[in-house]
């Protein structure tokens, strides 16, 4: 009795193939619909904010030398990842990533805490030489972003581009982006409250240890200094609004 209930899709391929799209239409609207009632599906969390000029210029380096392959910025709410890790990622965290490091694949740990868990001096000698810090570590060294100088004379366009898929830099962001790279690298000085202001909690010095010229990996490690900090979970409260 069943199933004459439902031959008529089971013999003929073209009912069985309208019969297909109509459920999966109607399970597509029930799922998309309801955004289109909500001013954003990522949670308002105090104390993101866009990335600073030498950050951003760091993340492009850390995209561009294929680091997201073997670490993920993407800690789930299991027990054994929190433990090992840190707090569980939050989307807001990742909104201003174009596009964003979540993953699935580790072949070396988590990297959505690691800002402020090793010095910048550990960070320049695992770069250059991995195993000098990490005697097991199966990854390569990347010793040549200490000697090449970073060109961000693009910066400032940098900045526009994001701005135009979504992420809130201001027109004094994108037209401060260049001295603010050099003052967060620690090259100059001048400015330091009004960059501050800017982005809070942004750390300013040079990280490769030389502040007479700005590196890739200057960039870098102030990319992966950042990681994690910005938001304070001391105080953040997942049941609970936690606005900007």
């Amino acid at each position: 009795m069943s199933w004459a209930k439902h031959q008529i899709f089971e013999k003929s391929p073209t009912y069985l193939l309208i019969g297909i799209l109509v459920v999966v239409s109607i399970g597509g609207l029930i799922e998309i619909a309801p955004l289109f009632w909500l001013s954003s599906t990522i949670e308002k969390v105090k104390g993101m904010r866009p990335y600073a000029p030498l950050e951003l210029a760091g993340r492009d380096i850390y995209i561009r030398e294929g680091c997201y392959v073997c670490h993920s910025q993407m800690i789930r709410s299991l027990k054994d990842e929190v433990e090992r890790y840190g707090h569980y990622s939050l989307a807001a965290e990742s909104m201003y990533d174009h596009p964003f490091q979540w993953g699935s694949k580790r072949t070396g740990p988590d990297l959505a805490r690691v800002g402020g868990k090793y010095s910048d001096e550990w960070h320049v000698e695992h770069m250059i030489n991995p195993r000098a810090v990490v005697p097991e570590s199966v990854m390569p060294g990347y010793p040549y972003l200490a000697e090449r100088e970073l060109d961000y004379d693009n910066i400032k366009r940098h900045l526009q581009v994001n701005a135009m898929v979504g992420v809130p830099y201001t027109e004094q962001m994108i037209e401060s982006a260049k001295a603010d790279l050099e003052l967060q690298a620690g090259v100059t000085t001048e400015g330091l409250e009004a960059f501050l202001e800017r982005y809070p909690k942004a750390q300013v010095r040079a990280f490769d240890g030389d502040p007479t010229k700005v590196t890739e990996l200057d960039a870098l490690i102030a990319y992966m200094q950042m990681l994690g900090t910005l938001v304070d979970f001391a105080t953040f409260d997942a049941a609970g609004p936690n606005l900007r």
